[in-house]
């Protein structure tokens, strides 16, 4: 008998005890935290990020209209040219000897034409002899102007103010004329003015608009930053794929690649420091606003009925009860890197309110409360 109430009593201690657990955890599970951040008053600047090739605003390929040997060049790399300069000579011996021929042929022509024009008038030649001989003499003088027109060639001068950039052809070089692949003799660009051209992803180029400032770096000066306008959009992507009967026709394209397209921006360089071919790293600016109240993007959370944050409450020390979070409704404007635009519907969040920035986690507390005592449950 007296085992039996000894058994019960363990029974009965052992019940309570897991009771007092199994309380304790639900207790510590059904606390809640969050992990915060204030609602803050900041300035939101909105960037598109893009790389660009700074470029001279103006350039020019320098090339002969003629197939000559470089007799002459009389600039070098840098030199600082103007319009109308003249910058090589090319060996003209060859068409100096076509034009002396062409103004021979020509003195024969003319004579001809001269002699046949006094016989016709007193009717010792015919009408037709008389246009033959000026047919000679126009064509003559076709030819003689032709080769006058090349002797002229052999002179290059320069198409625009501007600085020679790059080694010139040197003299004893062929300048070879042609549509397709002509010789560069040299290259003149104006650099008192520079600009970037720069690839802009189709997910971000809708954001982009001519007249937007950007701010950019190169990696010759890394302490200095540039500014930059946008000058021009193109209205087609870099690799032109929308021209099906294009595309379809190149193995290389792929239906996933990545679609950029060209945004020409200017940038002023007072003082000179940016070179052709320099790669500049371009933040651009779409979209910005002043002390604007601001919560950090993890807080912005959406349902059925709209955007939301939640305003968090937090416990005070040493209490079991959990932190209480309440629904605010706001509605979104611009998105920064890490911060958005927030108005509130009914004005009902201010600054340095906490929101929660992260899921709902529940912690378990350990309590240092003496234990409850109590029965089983019945």
């Amino acid at each position: 008998m007296k085992f039996k109430i000894i058994a019960l009593a363990l029974i009965i201690i052992g019940a309570a005890v897991g009771y007092y657990y199994y309380n304790e955890k639900t207790e510590a599970e059904n606390v809640k935290t969050y992990d915060t951040s204030p609602v803050v008053r900041m300035d939101l600047v909105k960037t598109v990020s893009a790389t660009g090739t700074v470029q001279p605003r103006d350039s020019v390929e320098v090339s002969s209209k003629i197939t000559a040997r470089i007799k002459e060049v009389l600039v070098k790399e840098n030199d600082t040219v103007t319009a109308g300069q003249t910058v090589a000579i090319l060996d003209g011996k060859d068409f100096e000897a076509k034009r002396d021929q062409a103004k021979f042929r020509l003195t024969n022509a003319e004579q001809k034409l001269t002699r046949i024009q006094r016989l016709y008038s007193i009717g010792a030649k015919s009408k037709e002899e008389l246009e033959d001989a000026e047919y000679e003499y126009d064509t003559a003088k076709s030819l003689l102007e032709e080769t006058e027109s090349d002797v002229a060639e052999t002179v290059i001068t320069a198409p625009m103010d501007g600085v020679v950039v790059g080694e010139p052809k040197t003299a004893g070089s062929m300048a070879t004329q042609g549509s397709d692949n002509p010789t560069i003799i040299m290259r003149i660009a104006d650099l008192s003015e520079k600009q970037i051209k720069a690839k802009v992803d189709e997910t971000d180029i809708g954001s982009v608009t001519v007249g937007e400032n950007a701010t950019f770096t190169v990696d010759a000066h890394p302490n200095e930053k540039f500014n930059a306008y946008v000058t021009k959009i193109s209205q087609t992507d870099t690799a032109n794929s929308w021209d099906l009967d294009k595309s379809s026709s190149s193995s290389s394209t792929s239906s996933n690649a990545v679609i950029y397209y060209y945004v020409t921006l200017a940038a002023p360089d007072p003082n000179n420091l940016l070179l052709p071919a320099m790669t500049a790293r371009l933040d651009i600016i779409v979209g910005q606003v002043q002390n604007a109240l601001c919560v950090p993007i993890a807080a912005l959370k959406t349902d059925n009925q709209g955007a939301y944050v939640e305003k968090v409450t937090k416990a005070p020390q040493g209490q079991k009860s959990g932190d209480i979070a309440e629904k605010i409704y706001v509605t979104a404007g611009l998105y920064g890197e890490e911060y958005v635009e927030i108005t509130p519907k009914n004005n009902d969040l201010d600054v340095d309110d906490e929101v929660s920035v992260s899921y709902e986690a529940e912690q378990k507390k350990v309590s240092n409360n003496t234990p409850r005592r109590m029965g089983p449950p019945m």
